[in-house]
């Protein structure tokens, strides 16, 4: 089901899909972990086949507004609070399976957030 809902916004020419290197770094040490070097670099080289931009921005304000998040937001991961930034910065939609992170993000309006589990 998950899969089906990235998909959409993956093949979608109406969306422009991002991800924060932060975030992408979690997903590439993943792969690292569980299949090995070449499985980690097939999965970047996905990616950037489908057309997801990776978003390098550090700036002081980014960086600052990550900080916010994290200090005002209970349970929620530094890397988390970088996708939240980066989605509220682009007027974007934040697309995650993490549910029990996110949940209770929501009713704070920060971006649209799509929990896809």
């Amino acid at each position: 089901m998950g899969d089906d809902i990235v998909a959409n916004y993956l093949f979608d020419d109406g969306f422009q899909c991002l991800i924060h290197s932060v975030n992408l770094c979690e997903i590439y040490y993943d792969f690292l972990r569980s299949s090995g070097q070449a499985e980690a670099e097939n999965m970047l080289t996905d990616l950037e086949s489908v057309g997801v931009q990776f978003n390098s921005d550090i700036s002081v304000d980014f960086w600052k507004q990550v900080s916010r998040y994290k200090a005002n937001i209970r349970r929620i991961s530094l890397a988390d609070c970088f996708a939240l930034t980066l989605a509220n910065r682009e007027g974007g939609i934040l697309v995650t399976s993490d549910r029990k992170e996110f949940e209770p993000v929501v009713p704070l309006n920060i971006c649209q957030i799509n929990l896809i589990r």
